[in-house]
């Protein structure tokens, strides 16, 4: 691990299982935690740290346990209590690390406490959600779109009032601002920590909060022409969303959650948030005692060229350097990156090669790094039909958007085994063609795969302790080499990556290598000062 053991996650490589599709112990086409504790010897060969596991709370799975209808229970499809405490036991003895996924601002219209506080106006969780009187003519209070489409609005026959929804209408937004909510939602971490949790992915953190004057969101912009050739596909994209998240009380609640950790000694918390000043509000979060790192959509994006990525790290000096940044290409809400950053027409071998250069771009920066399951096998995006839907989101919009599901498909274990190894019965979604030949066993099998670069990786990374916290430097150049030093004061390391899709170039005044610790797998040359680069090459450089 790391030296200091309470601050583990600071150089973190976490892994995100999405447990519906890792492995089916039961065959009922879902996967369980007795299924990831199977395969915890396989998660461990890939020398990652930490595990982060998407929802498993129990939920009517209209939001696939992103609507929480009880935060201290395990949903059967998953398996039990248990069966989770046999799970996080192994991880433990493996030495990794687990962080769970945690929904703050809002649950299941399911939850107890949404079924009593619909009941009436004057019961004792009455005020635990965001109820609201409709205006004089019956419509909503305001003008607030649902991040999946629609008014945040719904209203409610037996209150005869609105509740307020920023996702789904089965997910009523928790009324934050009461106290008892607070406390409420700090008893159901303390819960996880007592059975040994190490962490938690705060989900959609910074919409813990409303404005509670429930002004209008102003437009994005004055006219439609603004937006370009086309408007957004999605409502939520039209406004400027100002009043109903990011708000600053609740920068006081998340130093409550801060100080609740900080009673579990190596415990973390890494938070997702979504906003227009996304860097800014990464870095108020992760000071001042708030959370100990931030996640952000910034590197889920469709673009990776060196400008785009010179612009994030820029923007991102003061997080990188005063709070912490969680550093991600993938998860289970976009597509897989090595379909995303990579042209339709790139050659697959280029395309893999700039795979496992996404990899070493997380790894070089300063801070954690979150992978994707099946992102170690170079898995593209699955092409999911319509009636193969699962996702409300790509229901809704399609065929503009086509949901989440083609990066949630199942884990292909086996390629000569039914649906790839990853359960005997029908999985929830289909397991297809192209990520059965990229099955575990078949890269296994072969010493050059993506997934043996991968260990190498890994490996690599945690070979260089300078990685963990030496600062970061920009090099302002403007090809298509993103290049930097990290520099802790007694060694100073080059890293330069050819983000572009043919050979260049990098020169740097005064070369003067010490060594070479770049990666198998990645060319390059030097000569002089000039640093020569194929597609997909890279080098990280000792240098005075």
């Amino acid at each position: 691990m790391h030296a200091n053991n309470t601050e583990w996650w600071k150089n973190a490589t976490i892994y995100q299982i999405y447990p519906r599709s890792f492995a089916d112990s039961n065959g009922d086409g879902i996967g369980d935690f007795k299924g990831i504790t199977e395969k915890l010897d396989y998660v461990k060969s890939l020398g990652v740290d930490a595990i982060w596991l998407s929802p498993f709370f129990k939920s009517p799975m209209v939001d696939f346990g992103y609507d929480v209808s009880d935060y201290c229970d395990v949903d059967p499809m998953f398996g039990s209590l248990d069966d989770f405490d046999a799970f996080i036991a192994a991880a433990h003895n493996r030495g990794l690390k687990v962080i769970i996924d945690q929904i703050l601002s809002h649950t299941s219209d399911q939850h107890p406490w949404f079924i009593e506080s619909r009941k009436d106006r004057t019961n004792s969780k009455h005020d635990w959600y965001v109820w609201q009187d409709p205006k004089p003519d019956g419509n909503p209070p305001n003008n607030w779109v649902s991040v999946f489409g629609g008014s945040s609005w719904q209203w409610d026959t037996v209150r005869r009032q609105y509740y307020l929804h920023n996702f789904l209408t089965e997910q009523p937004d928790l009324n934050v601002h009461n106290p008892e909510v607070q406390s409420a939602l700090l008893d159901s971490l303390e819960f996880w920590l007592k059975r040994g949790v190490d962490g938690f992915r705060m989900d959609a953190i910074n919409f813990c909060f409303h404005d509670q004057s429930l002004a209008n969101n102003p437009a994005k912009f004055d006219t439609l022409g603004e937006y370009g050739e086309l408007p957004p596909v999605n409502q939520y994209d039209y406004q400027q969303h100002i009043n109903d998240k990011s708000q600053p009380e609740n920068l006081a609640f998340l130093q409550q959650v801060r100080k609740l950790l900080d009673r579990y000694p190596g415990t973390m918390t890494v938070g997702e948030i979504g906003d227009d000043n996304m860097v800014k509000i990464m870095t108020e979060y992760t000071t001042d005692n708030r959370l100990h790192c931030a996640y952000s959509f910034e590197l889920l994006t469709e673009t990776c060229d060196a400008d785009f990525l010179r612009d994030i790290i820029t923007r991102s000096d003061k997080l990188i350097h005063e709070g912490w940044a969680c550093w991600s290409t993938s998860n289970h809400d976009v597509p897989r990156v090595i379909t995303r950053w990579n042209k339709k027409d790139t050659d697959p071998k280029l395309a893999q090669q700039r795979a496992a250069l996404f990899w070493l771009l997380q790894f070089s920066l300063r801070g954690n790094c979150c992978i994707y399951q099946g992102e170690e096998l170079g898995l593209p995006e699955a092409e999911i039909n319509f009636e193969e839907l699962q996702d409300p989101y790509g229901i809704n919009l399609w065929p503009e958007f086509k949901g989440r599901d083609g990066c949630r498909t199942p884990m292909p274990w086996s390629m000569n085994e039914a649906n790839a190894g990853f359960s005997t019965g029908t999985p929830w979604l289909p397991v297809k063609p192209p990520h059965t030949a990229l099955s575990v066993d078949q890269l296994e099998a072969d010493s050059n795969s993506l997934l043996h670069r991968f260990r190498a990786l890994t490996s690599w990374k945690n070979s260089l302790p300078i990685l963990a916290n030496a600062p970061i430097e920009l090099l302002d150049n403007t090809n298509d080499v993103l290049a930097f030093y990290r520099d802790d004061g007694s060694q100073r390391l080059l890293v330069a990556l050819n983000m572009g899709y043919e050979a260049t170039e990098l020169n740097v005044d005064a070369l003067e290598v010490l060594a070479d610790h770049t990666p198998a797998g990645f060319d390059h040359s030097i000569e002089h000062n000039l640093i020569k680069l194929p597609a997909g090459g890279a080098a990280v450089l000792a240098v005075r």
